[in-house]
């Protein structure tokens, strides 16, 4: 899977999360600097098995 996701958003993804976990808000602004989808950020997050935690509005 994570051939499919670009290799900045994976490595952005791996040195935010926390003990497997990446906030919403963190997910979402990591999305609006590397330019991409907030849905490219999920991709990256579910292909390190990293999950999405404290998010409200449901975009992962």
């Amino acid at each position: 899977m994570s051939a499919e996701v670009d290799e900045k958003v994976l490595q952005a993804v791996r040195e935010k999360a926390e003990e497997g976990r990446l906030p919403c808000p963190v997910a979402l602004k990591l999305a609006e600097e590397l330019a991409v989808p907030p849905i490219e950020v999920g991709k990256a997050a579910n292909a390190l098995n990293v999950k999405i935690v404290r998010c409200s509005l449901g975009c992962f």
